[in-house]
């Protein structure tokens, strides 16, 4: 015998209304989006999103796997296609720039954004981890094109690595201050003349 579901079904788009909690986080960072401005933003009440998402680590713990997957994947797509570390990065740059000044949705990388002035210990330690994922598989890039001889075999991949990570995360707060696109891929061909 099915037993009959309790409280009435879910009426909103859930991938919709994430997207929505998206786009709160990613202007308002963690700690200063209230569960308040997430039911507006989402078009739904406290019940539905508690019943939907869990809390509002919960839901921002799915808004920053669903960034990764759809809006922060040019990362390790460049990465995975191009075949020298150089070349990734300059693409991974090149594309930054335009995504992080593209109309329709906030400036600059949601999960930088996200992270400014955000005191909740474990949000912060997310966070940190996801930008240590990334210079991790920056430097392993690198790595790779030491052992092909791409690069000198003295590169200190961790600090290139780094150095990357440092464009892009300034790039990103650029973006949030009013840098356009064209200024930002300026600023990606001048990071690349540090390449060894």
């Amino acid at each position: 015998m099915a037993t009959k579901q309790r409280g009435r079904p879910r009426s909103f788009d859930r991938d919709a209304a994430l997207e929505q909690a998206t786009t709160a986080f990613w202007r308002h960072g963690y700690e200063a989006t209230s569960i308040a401005d997430l039911t507006r933003a989402m078009g739904i009440g406290a019940p539905s999103l508690y019943a939907a998402f869990g809390d509002k680590k919960a839901l921002f713990d799915e808004v920053v796997q669903v960034y990764g997957e759809v809006h922060g994947a040019f990362v390790v797509v460049a990465i995975e296609e191009e075949p020298t570390a150089r070349e990734a990065f300059a693409r991974v740059l090149r594309e930054a720039a335009g995504f992080f000044t593209e109309p329709g949705h906030p400036p600059g990388c949601m999960v930088i954004s996200a992270a400014t002035n955000c005191t909740t210990p474990e949000v912060e330690q997310d966070l940190r981890d996801m930008r240590n994922i990334n210079i991790g598989r920056f430097e392993k890039a690198i790595r790779a094109d030491v052992d092909r001889g791409e690069l000198p075999a003295d590169t200190d991949c961790g600090v290139l690595a780094r150095y990357v990570a440092a464009v892009f995360q300034g790039m990103s707060l650029q973006a949030r201050d009013g840098a356009s696109g064209e200024e930002l891929a300026r600023v990606a061909e001048m990071a690349m003349l540090a390449w060894p």
